[in-house]
């Protein structure tokens, strides 16, 4: 499948009126508790980012998050990703890998950077190893990649899946796995939780996000705003 032409842009969002409807309402949120809501949410993605296990028994189909290239390869966290990805192969814990991510600024998209990077690690001979080249968030990965596995069918049920990723981004990506009808499994790209100031930065950050979100849903299907509650399924 030929990558997207879609590009990685967090701010194309900011054009849309439900995304923003969601903003007002969370930043109102933030504000009537003081930042209670919001530190509820820092310690839910810091409690799953701290427990994430590296490994799950049986054998698994694996979603490998992309993540943006620099110079047109997988850079620091995405390489973490991809190791333990290799990891999963090589001890018989995958028995099917997809490799999420469209183009994110360079010539190449973010699965076929890491396809790449994954030959050059030494990837088994005929590993089940696929690209989804199409998507350029969490969210567009997640329903591509439902799509790949139901084959077009959404009657189709879905098998379990791991969603490995860095620990700062598994609780999003958990989320909104099982918005989409997942039954979501983490593994953590990491051996364990870094405590650096660059990481607490994207723990704090992922923690926006994931509230950005659930509160939008969850005041959509109050007010019983469809086509809004809708963005995530």
């Amino acid at each position: 499948m030929p990558p997207s032409t879609s590009q990685r842009n967090p701010w194309r969002y900011l054009r849309d009126a439900d995304v923003l409807h969601a903003a007002v309402v969370t930043l109102l949120a933030v504000v009537l508790s003081a930042g209670i809501v919001w530190l509820g949410y820092v310690v839910h993605v810091w409690n799953i980012a701290r427990r994430a296990s590296t490994t799950l028994p049986g054998r698994w189909v694996v979603l490998v998050f992309g993540r943006q290239l620099v110079a047109d390869q997988p850079e620091a966290d995405y390489r973490g990703r991809l190791t333990r990805a290799l990891a999963m192969l090589r001890g018989g814990m995958a028995s099917r890998v997809l490799l999420l991510g469209g183009r994110s600024g360079g010539t190449r998209s973010e699965a076929e950077a890491a396809h790449a990077w994954l030959h050059g690690q030494g990837l088994p001979a005929g590993a089940p190893v696929e690209l989804e080249q199409e998507s350029v968030d969490s969210l567009e990965n997640l329903r591509h990649a439902r799509g790949l596995l139901q084959g077009g069918d959404r009657a189709e049920v879905l098998p379990p899946v791991a969603l490995l990723t860095s620990r700062y981004h598994l609780a999003r990506c958990l989320l909104l796995a099982q918005r989409l009808g997942f039954d979501a499994h983490a593994v953590a790209a990491e051996d364990a939780l870094p405590c650096t100031p660059r990481y607490l930065a994207l723990l704090l950050m992922e923690a926006t996000y994931l509230m950005w979100i659930d509160l939008g849903v969850r005041w959509a299907r109050l007010i019983g705003h469809r086509r809004m509650a809708a963005r995530i399924s």
